[in-house]
């Protein structure tokens, strides 16, 4: 090797920069774009069936940003009020959220109504998913402890609210909006997390 040449390591610590800030760009054009960080999840679980499988990467923004025609003051258009918006195959956004108390992963469940502190909801509620209920003193969280987003997976029989999966969601508990998917390109992320 001739003393102008450029020695292994050097070569490879090169590469190894190189390819550090090319992720590095992606990442902050990702973020640029949609605002949030991560700005893909990885669907956990069946409930947004057949819209999202368990496995799909889906690309999420922040609430505020593309928000629809009839969006609400939190950047929301809930499934009852969306007016041929949607997102994910179905009416209105499909929110990321996190209450406080919980511990496991974020909730990814379509918003599907708002309400009002000390709201009866059982009244505007689609009596398919109030899990047998026959006015608000039976159902879980009605009236409405506060105000916030009543919630469902496309695949689940009950609102998130009357299974006790959560309160009304809370605007600051939203993290982000699920803009569109790739099917099963998550999968890999849900491997990886079984290994650590």
């Amino acid at each position: 090797m001739s003393a102008d040449s450029p020695s292994s390591a050097r070569l490879y610590a090169k590469d190894v920069a190189e390819t550090i800030a090319v992720v590095a760009a992606v990442g902050a054009i990702l973020f640029a774009v949609t605002g949030v960080w991560p700005p893909m999840v990885a669907v956990e679980s069946p409930s947004m069936e057949p819209h999202l499988e368990r496995g799909d990467l889906v690309l999420v923004t922040d609430e505020g940003r593309y928000a629809g025609p009839a969006a609400d003051t939190n950047n929301i258009i809930t499934a009852n009020e969306s007016e041929g918006y949607g997102r994910i195959g179905g009416r209105g956004d499909v929110i990321v959220y996190k209450q406080p108390s919980r511990t496991d992963s974020p909730i990814i469940h379509r918003a599907v109504f708002h309400v009002q502190k000390d709201e009866n909801w059982y009244d505007k509620a689609n009596k398919s998913y109030v899990l047998g209920a026959d006015s608000c003193s039976e159902l879980q969280n009605c009236p409405a402890p506060h105000a916030g987003y009543i919630t469902r997976g496309d695949n689940n029989g009950y609102y998130d609210q009357a299974n006790d999966i959560a309160p009304p969601v809370r605007p600051k508990w939203i993290r982000a909006k699920a803009q569109f998917h790739v099917p099963y390109l998550g999968s890999i992320r849900l491997e990886l997390q079984k290994l650590a």
